[in-house]
């Protein structure tokens, strides 16, 4: 399935911002084409073929499976800024808020190098947005591997003028989870500095073929976990996160998920039955958990009407924003003649489009609650 036309949702709804957009900037390419595993930079399939591109393994698993020909090719998308405008016109986006794709450093050592990494990266990204400062922000990203050097990190991403938080994923510091409790702090620096955390997965988690033999998922390419595993991974990460209380810890954190929040605004009751059932959880908590996800914000990546729908009944409208996952799922074909609307853009405004929604929550989601919580 191919779109070729700009929905009609784009009519009369002010500025559209893409809150779920990614780069790799240069030196993180280059940190990964040094690597030996994963995840790392692998050469192009045919070295003598000049359109052949490197490739990206970022999935564990992903490495050596024939199936998804090792990785994603590695296009200018990912780390030219002209490419990232080229494609923010062609489909009528007005501001982007870039964020470092996955993973976010957690598989380097705890070692100085590492928070230089990060802070490097970080001011690359400034760089990127300083090219077209009416049009592109930040979240920027941290040496989670090290609690005290994230923390002064989000103090010099208070300084950085795109910035307007970080990105995030869920195994925490050292895989220990959001739930740490030693990431308070963390959190605590994050809310006193005004940011927000944009949490994404990475990881997902294990998908069995059925065989005993087989436990990564992969025989399907990484279809499976894109479509399965990563929205499980927020789901019981948020969800860990919220039974831990640190949102009665820190009440003014703020959190932004990717996807929707994966399954979460669908089994949110759920997880208020049974965590009302279990004394122990009930009572550590001041309010049931569905409150706590009520007050968090959604992306709009989730590709469906159904999805939209579902979101913006659990929570208010104003919570939800658009985004396109660029540049990841570009249209198929190496034809650049005429270049082609991106599926999984057209493919979220027309879920937006078809979702029974007022135009005003519509006109919402595509830009003007971004503005809003962003300071846009």
């Amino acid at each position: 399935m191919t779109l070729n036309t700009p929905s009609t949702i784009l009519k009369d709804t002010g500025r559209v911002v893409d809150i779920h957009t990614h780069v790799y900037v240069p030196s993180y390419l280059q940190l990964l084409r040094e690597r030996l595993q994963v995840p790392r930079i692998l050469p192009p399939l045919d070295p003598d073929d000049e359109a052949s591109l490197e490739r990206l393994v970022i999935l564990p698993g992903e490495d050596n499976d024939v199936t998804t020909a090792n990785g994603r090719p590695v296009t200018n998308g990912f780390s030219d800024v002209g490419e990232k405008l080229r494609f923010m016109d062609q489909h009528g986006i007005d501001i982007s808020v870039i964020s470092l794709a996955n993973p976010w450093l957690d598989f380097l050592p705890d070692t100085e190098a590492t928070y230089t990494t990060a802070r490097n990266i970080n001011c690359e990204i400034q760089l990127m947005c300083d090219q077209s400062p009416e049009r592109l922000y930040s979240f920027g990203v941290l040496p989670l591997v090290n609690i005290q050097a994230s923390i002064k990190e989000v103090e010099n991403i208070s300084r950085l003028g795109s910035m307007r938080g970080v990105i995030m994923g869920t195994h925490g510091c050292e895989g220990r989870g959001l739930d740490d409790p030693a990431l308070v702090p963390l959190f605590q620096a994050i809310a006193d500095n005004n940011q927000i955390i944009f949490l994404h997965p990475h990881y997902g988690i294990p998908i069995n073929s059925g065989s005993a033999l087989d436990t990564s998922g992969n025989e399907k390419g990484h279809a499976l976990q894109l479509a399965l595993g990563f929205p499980m991974e927020t789901t019981i990460a948020v969800t860990r996160l919220v039974l831990s209380g640190i949102f009665d810890k820190v009440p003014h954190l703020k959190l932004m998920l990717a996807h929707s929040g994966g399954t979460l605004p669908f089994l949110a009751g759920r997880i208020d039955s049974c965590v009302a059932h279990d004394g122990t959880i009930a009572d550590s908590l001041q309010h049931p958990p569905s409150w706590y996800l009520k007050k968090m914000y959604y992306d709009a990546v989730i590709y469906h009407d159904v999805g939209i729908l579902a979101t913006a009944r659990f929570v208010d409208p104003k919570h939800i924003m658009f985004g396109t996952d660029h540049p990841f799922f570009p249209p198929p074909g190496d034809d650049t003649a005429k270049p082609k609307r991106w599926l999984s853009v057209d493919s979220n405004l027309e879920a937006l489009d078809h979702a029974a929604l007022d135009h005003e929550t519509k006109r919402g989601i595509l830009g003007e609650n971004a503005c809003r919580l962003l300071n846009l």
